[in-house]
């Protein structure tokens, strides 16, 4: 497990288990025999020995050179792990991490505090650098960005998790994207942003296209077009229609007899409209009118 060390908790040192002096006595080396009388040597675990001995025979391995790390030179220790301490630096930015705050790796390689956070994070779109842990920041399609390098395309005011509207590669806020993108409602002339619809090829707000009659939203139900006002069902029953001749009911358009026989300025359903005298249906068929009534071809010569 990887864990943030502080520059207090290892040692940095010429260990406490070993003594490095000169020899004002007569020793000997207790691995060459040399004589040590007015030599450097080391004294380790009571026994005296030279420079060179000490570092053939008794001291720590850098673990980063692989090198001994010799009595003259300054040894930093942490968990059985040894350095020379200019060997001790960060890994991918070489910094020296003497007296810092660093974190141990696989291989035991040592990281800075700074590239740890970075290393293997989400790189952010908008400025390319690393988004670590605490950073708000907004996903989108597998991509990443700090909060406030979301910024629109086109005004660059930061979006941050506000809404947006994507076109391509480029990111709109609502403003810049009903300006440039967004149909315009016949009607009340504002964009529409979302849902609306179209009739005969003109773009509507759905809360702008209502009846005349009621006002209300007709977007989707049977309705009328009367000289450019729209009418729903009842209200084009009631206040627009025409009224039948024969059944004195509105004409609609709608459902049965949605075709129109009309004469001399009145109107019928088509299964209205028929002869006075024996009903013969006559849409489509001779007639004869006569004193504002419908006969069949043959009827009148029979009054």
């Amino acid at each position: 497990m990887n864990e943030i060390v502080l520059a207090s908790n290892f040692k940095r040192r010429w260990p406490s288990s070993y003594t490095v002096g000169t020899m004002s006595e007569r020793f000997d080396c207790h691995y060459c025999r040399d004589p040590l009388h007015g030599k450097k040597y080391v004294q380790k675990e009571g026994r005296h020995c030279c420079v060179k001995c000490f570092e053939k025979f008794c001291a720590n391995t850098c673990i980063e050179c692989k090198k001994p790390i010799g009595a003259d030179s300054k040894e930093l220790h942490f968990k059985n792990r040894y350095w020379h301490d200019n060997c001790f630096r960060c890994f991918k930015c070489y910094a020296s991490l003497v007296n810092e705050p660093f974190m141990l790796k696989e291989n035991n390689k040592v990281w800075c505090s700074s590239c740890s956070a970075t290393e293997g994070a989400n790189k952010c779109k908008g400025c390319f650098k690393a988004i670590v842990a605490g950073d708000q920041n907004v996903e989108y399609k597998k991509s990443f960005w700090h909060k406030e390098c979301f910024t629109c395309s086109q005004c660059k005011q930061v979006i941050g998790t506000g809404s947006f509207f994507p076109k391509g590669e480029d990111i709109y806020c609502v403003s810049c994207h009903e300006h440039k993108f967004a149909k315009l409602c016949v009607k009340c002339k504002k964009a529409i942003t979302s849902g609306g619809l179209t009739y005969q090829e003109q773009p509507w707000h759905s809360e702008c296209f209502i009846c005349t009659g009621c006002s209300k939203q007709i977007g989707g139900k049977h309705f009328t077009a009367v000289e450019d006002q729209f009418y729903c069902v009842e209200c084009y029953k009631t206040k627009v229609a025409k009224k039948c001749a024969g059944c004195k009911n509105p004409i609609t358009g709608f459902g049965k007899g949605s075709t129109v026989v009309s004469h001399e300025g009145q109107s019928w359903h088509d299964y209205c409209f028929k002869c006075t005298k024996c009903s013969r249906p006559l849409a489509n068929r001779r007639f004869v009118y006569h004193n504002e009534k419908i006969y069949c071809a043959d009827c009148p010569h029979r009054l």
